[in-house]
């Protein structure tokens, strides 16, 4: 299972309410290895009972690593969460151990395994104007941009393939550096993870109706826990609305409620119907992104998972 490399580990990833948690810490405390959570809402202190944060008794039971990382006023990113990661994966190595990262947050597992160089963001405005040369001047006239700012993306494209060279153009336009340049960035950026972990990744799968079921019912309970106070709470911060755990599925239907928006029971409805969609998205990106793990319900993969451990 475990190839060559300096780090080795297991993800048991997959979406919100397939019970991955308590999945972990079954297969975890036996053999005393580390979680390492993989949720970008975790790693805030504070945000308890609305992100499924292991209880006091279950962190006392098994060692968990990367959540109450940060202050709810600072920011998070999946290029932190991978550094942070890459360290305690380290140090349970140097013990003997293969720690288990556990979570639902794609991007983090992906920062780690496959390295961080994306394409950055065009800027606003940028693709419609060159859309808009291509109304008046045609395809033709913008690819011969194309192979003056960017010949190696032009020599692997058509000259009439204009959503790609557009794209190109947009690109170098907003970043001044060529399409072709970051995506060799990322070739390498990739090529250095591999090199320097290997971790098989194991999604945790149920039926659809099963999946619905459940996430209505954990909502429910957490509501009985106290997120509504812990709701409270945040919005007594004074947190931007841009921030990531202001927009966070669940707090903010439940934020929405304190601000009037919405009634008590309209923002728990709305809750379940938003995290079911979450899930739902989860479930496509992990199908998408994560094509050579291992899928199953809860026993297929603990007893890969145990037997990937025994390796």
């Amino acid at each position: 299972m475990f190839k060559q490399a300096p780090l080795k580990a297991v993800a048991l990833m997959g979406a919100t309410g397939t019970g991955k948690s308590a999945l972990a810490l079954a297969l975890a405390e036996p053999r005393d290895i580390c979680l390492i959570s993989c949720d970008s809402m975790q790693v805030y202190q504070g945000l308890d009972i609305g992100t499924s944060k292991a209880s006091k008794e279950e962190q006392a039971r098994v060692r968990h690593a990367l959540i109450d990382c940060t202050d709810v006023s600072n920011i998070w990113n999946a290029q932190i969460w991978a550094d942070k990661a890459l360290q305690i994966i380290g140090q349970e190595n140097q013990q003997g151990k293969v720690p288990i990262i556990v979570g639902g947050t794609g991007m983090y597992l992906k920062a780690l395994l496959q390295g961080f160089a994306e394409v950055p963001a065009e800027k606003e405005g940028v693709r419609a104007y060159f859309e808009q040369i291509q109304q008046e001047q045609g395809t033709a006239y913008l690819y011969q941009k194309l192979q003056v700012v960017d010949a190696a993306l032009a020599s692997r494209l058509e000259p009439q393939d204009s959503q790609r060279i557009i794209r190109g153009l947009s690109v170098f336009e907003s970043t001044g550096i060529p399409l072709s340049v970051w995506h060799a960035k990322q070739a390498e950026s990739e090529q250095q993870a591999k090199d320097k972990i290997h971790c098989p990744v194991f999604v945790l799968e149920r039926p659809r109706e099963e999946l619905r079921a459940r996430i209505a019912q954990r909502f429910m309970q957490m509501m009985d826990m106290g997120w509504l106070e812990e709701s409270k709470w945040l919005q007594t911060l004074g947190l931007p609305d841009t921030h990531p755990v202001m927009r966070a599925v669940g707090y903010r239907q439940l934020l929405d409620h304190l601000q009037g928006d919405d009634s008590l029971e309209e923002a728990i409805e709305k809750g379940i119907t938003a995290t079911r969609r979450y899930a739902k998205r989860q479930g496509t990106w992990f199908r998408n992104q994560t094509q050579d793990a291992f899928r199953g319900n809860p026993e297929e993969v603990k007893c890969e998972i145990t037997a990937a451990l025994k390796e």
